[in-house]
């Protein structure tokens, strides 16, 4: 039996906020059906913001609905605030995800809070969480900029470390390492997530890599050393942050599944199935930038060829 490594999907949330073309709730769900059809279990499907601050999840009730409708998904969604958790936990969304900065100045830039009234402000959405009658809601809790800023600079290791134990204690069911704005090297993720999986226990941890610098997948395989068995990642490495000029979004789901398959882990994820979604995604949004070697130049013929002959 093959090691399980869990890929969550954040095209339809974390890859489109930004981009220029404004989809339907059809086209996002299409994206959710397709991806659950090529073996993608878990998706951020939407976000739970004002809609005049991304236009783009103006529909996030009709498309959190539906995706929990979908079989095989367990259906995700981000929330900024209290407010955006209460709109969540309206529909029963099995996930729902919070993120605060780690950074202070980037915290203040993008929720006009300081990082400890976020915290705050994630210990009451626990709370309201566990006010809920019917199935229990599962919390992640996301610490941004945890491997640096463009605003600050460098960010305190302990301080990453800290805000983990501190949502740990404060209800979260998963915690989530985000390096935001693409600031992160191997040896920086390496020796950070071995302090964060140590300092939460048995609780899942989940890296959100971007692939500002070309170092996304190389940081992934440090992660995998460190003991994490969780990621974001987006299909054709769509998305960004709008703090890091320049950009080029999160890690890419197709060539984050490849490596997995190829190193030995299981992900339960067809490529090609995964790389005909693409094409299709790749049409809706013209325009868009899109990154991803596989779909470039295809899987070689040595593709799982050893666990293959060991089978």
């Amino acid at each position: 039996m093959r090691e399980k490594v869990c890929l969550r999907e954040v095209g339809p949330r974390d890859g489109i906020q930004m981009v220029k073309t404004i989809l339907s709730t059809e086209r996002k769900l299409a994206w959710c059906r397709a991806a659950v059809a090529a073996g993608v279990g878990n998706i951020e499907v939407t976000s739970f913001v004002p809609p005049k601050v991304v236009p783009q999840f103006v529909d996030a009730e009709e498309v959190a609905r539906g995706a929990i409708e979908i079989d095989g998904l367990r259906a995700s969604a981000l929330v900024p605030n209290l407010k955006g958790a209460e709109r969540a936990f309206a529909i029963g969304v099995p996930l729902v995800n919070y993120v605060l900065s780690a950074s202070e100045e980037h915290n203040l830039a993008n929720v006009r809070r300081s990082t400890d009234e976020s915290m705050a402000d994630f210990a009451r959405i626990a709370a309201a969480r566990d006010a809920q009658e019917g199935p229990r809601i599962a919390l992640g809790a996301g610490i941004a900029t945890s491997f640096g800023c463009t605003i600050s600079g460098a960010v305190s290791e302990d301080r990453v470390v800290q805000l983990a134990e501190q949502y740990a204690q404060a209800g979260a069911d998963e915690i989530i390492v985000a390096d935001t704005v693409g600031y992160a090297d191997p040896a920086q993720v390496r020796r950070l997530m071995t302090r964060v999986v140590a300092a939460v226990g048995k609780l899942p941890v989940l890296c959100h890599f971007h692939d500002t610098r070309g170092l996304g997948l190389a940081n992934v395989v440090m992660a995998l050393e460190a003991g994490v068995r969780a990621f974001d990642a987006s299909l054709a490495g769509l998305g960004g942050c709008p703090f890091a000029p320049g950009a080029t979004g999160n890690i890419n789901t197709e060539d984050t599944v490849y490596m997995l398959e190829q190193m030995g882990f299981d992900t339960g994820i067809d490529v090609a199935a995964l790389v005909a979604l693409r094409r299709e995604v790749e049409s809706w949004l013209p325009g868009e930038r899109f990154s991803g070697a596989i779909a470039r130049a295809g899987l070689p013929k040595t593709f799982r060829a050893q666990l293959d002959a060991a089978a």
